[in-house]
């Protein structure tokens, strides 16, 4: 299996200039480092371009060749935190015996939870913003990863890519509302375990597993 970028064809990503030269990729990486950092200490309604740039130690004219403005900017750390995070699902689907839909499911919930605990920002940010409150400069919080579809269709889709034959059975666009419906679910169950333990609630987090399972052995056929 393998992640391929290409599964989604509709808008290109948030970034206003994509880099290609390795000083302007180091400041890049570097900004949304910066970005992610400052998320955990302030929020995502607190941040500001200016706060992000000070802390990337680039100049804020920098940051706007790169970004035009503060959810350009989230929507590129949402974008680098999907990409690791399918990059992280694809790598323990590698190394794991053959799995099946239920297989799936745990590494998926689990790899998200691993990053919940360890990764600058993502808390604030994941896939998307994760709290309530829309921050001021941001018009579209629901299409951050893509101008054509909501967030979580966006990583329904990738999910479905980086499944494969897990997935072919069927409908591809039913298969593709039911993963839709299924991360809505994960989402809101994983929400509140975190809500009041910084490590995640265990019993909720198996419960999300449960929850999820069930769902989608009733709604994808079996292969």
């Amino acid at each position: 299996m393998s992640v391929d970028a290409r599964s989604l064809q509709h808008s290109p990503g948030p970034a206003r200039r994509r880099p290609v030269q390795q000083r302007s990729q180091e400041r890049y990486g570097r900004i949304l480092d910066a970005c992610a950092g400052l998320l955990d200490e302030v929020g995502a309604t607190a941040l500001t371009t200016k706060e992000v740039a000070q802390r990337a130690q680039v100049p804020i004219g920098t940051l706007y060749q790169f970004f035009a403005g503060k959810e350009d900017l989230l929507a590129a750390l949402a974008t680098r935190n999907l990409d690791h995070y399918l990059q992280r699902l694809d790598d323990r689907l590698a190394g794991s015996a053959p799995v099946g839909p239920a297989g799936f499911t745990d590494l998926a919930v689990e790899e998200f939870v691993a990053m919940k605990r360890a990764v600058p920002g993502f808390g604030q940010v994941d896939f998307g913003l994760a709290g309530t409150a829309v921050p001021s400069g941001v018009r579209d919080e629901k299409h951050l990863l893509d101008s054509g579809v909501d967030n979580n269709t966006a990583v329904a889709l990738r999910l479905q890519a980086l499944g494969g034959d897990l997935f072919e059975a069927g409908d591809p666009a039913a298969t593709t509302l039911a993963l839709r419906v299924a991360l809505e679910a994960a989402d809101a169950v994983l929400k509140l375990a975190f809500r009041g333990d910084p490590q995640g609630d265990p019993a909720l987090i198996a419960e999300c597993k449960r929850l999820v399972r069930g769902y989608l052995a009733q709604q994808l056929p079996a292969r």
